[in-house]
């Protein structure tokens, strides 16, 4: 333990002995280790951001749109415009690799009134089997059941932001809300979707898919049975391909055009996002971890350097010690420690440093899609031990070929 601490205390007086060539070194290790953390971290919060949008609308889910066909085969020209309707639903339902699906009435026009104030947010008539498909937790009350479908019950379920228009400071479960003059009783309120000031999505009410349809249906010449669009999920995340085609069959039968026109279909499939998004990032990983390589290396490489032109510098010592009898093992621990402890302690100081930043940056609420950078451990491992690795084997090799000498010849060294 004693030769140890000794060992230390020379290693620390040959650091302070070269001052700025320690510090420089010191500083390009910590340089590149926090600068590929924080590189690896801005990407993980991109997709953790990103994981975090998709899981807001729900799990494995798609939405098919209202569409242009064409009249004639093969041009746009003279397209039409079909809408969606209920036996369309129906008969997506069946489809084999399609589990679950909801029939929407979107109004965006219909003029809400409570005894506090008014509002204008937009109601969608749904099926109960909506909140199975899009991310809709309750916060108070209870969502929409087929009871109350079946029953025409004039039922609502209110966004946060409709219910603090609509009953601000107040509790809105239990309360009356006319919609067009017809009273509909709340029997649930949902939490803040989504970050920030998000709106869309939570200046909504839910109310049955029958009361809609019967007293609020899309407007329009010939629009019996309309809907505003539909969403579904796929048996299984991998067959979402083969429900989307299942789904393309039935509205291109329905209305009457090539289902192989892809032109035609207005959609959305999160599933087929999700896997272009994660190939975006995988290839940005793969260029951020080249950028943090070329980095490590060039640390690496000023690592090297400074531990050859330290060892080249102190062959005389060297000799000089193994004539008082130092043996080639000690020699080499003392190598060894300095490298180690140079690329190791910089290394850790660079991580403290990237770590302290991204958990400064943690408190900032970034755009939607975007999460603070989050430290990665295995990269702050994989970037610690390779510089360390370089550190220890830049002292080793140069120190192994003096510790080799006899100890006359190493004194000759100038």
């Amino acid at each position: 333990m004693r030769t140890l601490l000794d060992i230390l205390a020379q290693i620390f007086r040959n650091l302070w002995a070269h001052k700025l060539r320690s510090f420089l070194t010191m500083f390009g290790i910590a340089w590149g280790v926090g600068s590929l953390l924080l590189l690896v971290g801005v990407g993980e919060g991109f997709r953790s951001g990103n994981k975090r949008e998709m899981a807001e609308f729900g799990k494995d889910i798609m939405f098919i749109f209202p569409g242009r066909a064409p009249a004639l085969a093969g041009s746009m020209n003279s397209a039409r415009w079909y809408r969606l309707h209920y036996e369309d639903y129906t008969q997506i339902l069946e489809a084999p690799h399609v589990r679950r699906a909801c029939p929407i009435i979107s109004r965006n026009d219909l003029h809400e009134v409570s005894e506090f104030a008014n509002g204008s947010g937009q109601i969608l008539g749904v099926e109960p089997q909506m909140n199975e498909i899009s991310y809709l937790p309750l916060k108070d009350g209870r969502w929409l059941n087929d009871l109350d479908g079946s029953q025409r019950r004039n039922v609502i379920v209110l966004g946060s932001e409709l219910q603090k228009t609509l009953f601000p400071g107040r509790p809105a479960l239990g309360s009356t809300v006319l919609i067009n003059g017809q009273s509909f009783h709340v029997i649930g309120t949902l939490p803040h979707l989504g970050r920030g000031d998000n709106l869309w999505l939570n200046m909504r009410g839910y109310i049955p898919f029958s009361v809609m349809q019967a007293s609020f249906p899309i407007k329009g010449d010939n629009e019996q049975g309309a809907i505003s669009f539909m969403e579904y999920q796929p048996t299984k995340t991998d067959d979402h391909l083969l429900a989307k085609a299942e789904v393309h069959k039935i509205v291109a039968r329905n209305h009457q055009f090539d289902p192989n026109d892809q032109d035609a279909f207005d959609e959305w499939d999160s599933i087929q996002s999700s896997q272009m998004v994660n190939t975006i990032f995988d290839v940005m990983n793969m260029f951020l971890g080249t950028v943090g390589m070329v980095t490590l290396a060039l640390g690496a490489i000023g690592v090297i350097n400074i531990m050859l032109v330290a060892v080249s510098e102190r062959t005389r010592e060297i000799g000089l010690r193994k004539a008082l009898g130092a043996t080639n093992r000690s020699i080499l621990t003392h190598f060894f420690l300095e490298g180690l402890l140079l690329t190791l302690g910089s290394g850790l100081i660079g991580m403290a440093l990237a770590g302290g930043l991204m958990a400064a940056l943690d408190t900032v609420r970034g755009p939607g899609g975007f999460d603070p950078p989050k430290l990665v451990p295995m990269s702050a491992i994989l970037a610690i031990g390779s510089l360390t690795l370089a550190g220890v084997v830049a002292g080793l090799y140069p120190a192994r070929k003096a510790a080799l000498l006899q100890p006359v010849e190493a004194l000759r060294q100038e």
